[in-house]
């Protein structure tokens, strides 16, 4: 079954990543342009309204002892908070805190990844480049029509040690549930799968496409993880978590360095667990904005096109335009600053990846398409 899978839709590509010295995981974000005075950022997929006022007010107020003390090297106060926000489901020992999803990413891969390695691609970069500092060896599997080919991933994972799942992915904006259900259902129990759900929030029903906490029990090699950073803005301080086994949140515990998250980035993600409303906000902003650009980019343009997206980012296709020479023109003429997705496996030079902002922001990027059409 395998040979024919392969040798047919289903694109094998199989790599040593000690032999890939010439990629770079590079990522969005402001710092990504540092010669340019940037006006708005399309690039940083975050929470549109960014972090909330309520947790701005707790950290200044907060700021001289936060400043003068060290953190909690355990982050028990926020694993308690996410117990609570997790409604009960988890015990202390099953969650893990990181300086972002990143480490927690990075972390998973030192622990389990050592060998083979799958990921569907495109994807989020950082998976491969993890695996890469851990030695691995990683199989990329072609998606198709944008999701997740499960026979596929589960016939190439029977003997690796590793599965990369990013829900919704990572650069496509796309759920995938049903066939990451699948997957969970068929894999070798063997294999650690890391289901990553740092955007599930800012989708429009996150309760209908969450993988569900239960699925722990089932599943005892599932490590579900999430991304304050994305949900709640707070991208510049760095905070993620992930709930596991307890077997395997121990391991991957061994992996951190003590102190590895600031006391200023955990006292805001207790309070910005706290501020659902905030996050309320967001989704109801995402969802109308999605909408109108992508009914207006149709309307107005003929030359560019969307992919469908279920949250707060979407790819543009530039039907022929290089994807990397566009980015450079929107900063050169306009100090706007897209992410440029040629770096990502799979997908080639004719994509950008645009966030969703406020009304006043996208439409500002729809006249300046508009001009470029």
């Amino acid at each position: 079954m395998y040979s024919n899978l392969a040798n047919s839709k289903y694109i094998l590509l199989t790599i040593n990543l000690h032999e890939l010295d010439r990629w770079v995981c590079s990522h969005g974000g402001i710092y990504s342009a540092r010669s340019y005075d940037v006006r708005i950022d399309f690039s940083s997929n975050v929470n549109p309204l960014g972090i909330s006022s309520t947790v701005l007010l707790k950290l200044k107020k907060e700021m001289h002892q936060l400043s003068s003390i060290y953190p909690d090297p355990e982050c028990i106060d926020l694993k308690k908070s996410l117990i609570h926000y997790l409604d009960n489901a988890v015990s202390i020992d099953q969650i893990s805190v990181g300086n972002g999803a990143t480490e927690l990413i990075d972390n998973f891969a030192r622990t389990f990844g050592k060998n083979e390695v799958v990921i569907p691609s495109p994807t989020f970069c950082e998976y491969e480049l993890a695996s890469r500092r851990a030695g691995g060896t990683v199989k990329f599997l072609p998606m198709s029509n944008w999701e997740f080919e499960p026979d596929s991933i589960i016939e190439s994972s029977r003997k690796a040690n590793v599965i990369f799942l990013c829900n919704p992915n990572n650069p496509t904006g796309i759920l995938s549930s049903k066939s990451i259900k699948k997957i969970l259902e068929s894999a070798n129990d063997k294999t650690k799968i890391l289901l990553d759900e740092s955007f599930i929030e800012l989708t429009d029903n996150p309760k209908e496409h969450i993988a569900s906490i239960e699925d722990l029990k089932e599943y005892p090699n599932l490590v579900i993880l999430r991304s304050l950073t994305k949900s709640h803005g707070l991208a510049g301080l760095r905070i993620g978590y992930s709930v596991s086994h307890p077997s395997l949140a121990k391991k991957m515990s061994e992996r951190k360095i003590t102190w590895n998250v600031n006391g200023f980035a955990q006292l805001a993600a207790i309070v910005a667990l706290k501020d659902r409303m905030h996050l309320d906000r967001a989704r109801k902003l995402i969802k109308r904005e999605r909408k109108f650009m992508f009914t207006e980019i149709l309307k107005r343009l003929k030359t560019f096109s969307t992919v469908r997206s279920d949250v707060n980012f979407y790819l543009l296709d530039l039907h022929g335009r290089n994807s990397t020479r566009f980015r450079d023109y929107l900063l050169n003429m306009n100090r706007v600053l897209v992410r440029d997705c040629s770096n990502f496996r799979g997908l080639g030079k004719n994509f950008i990846r645009v966030a969703i902002k406020t009304r006043k922001q996208n439409l500002e990027l729809l006249r300046i398409l508009e001009l470029i059409d």
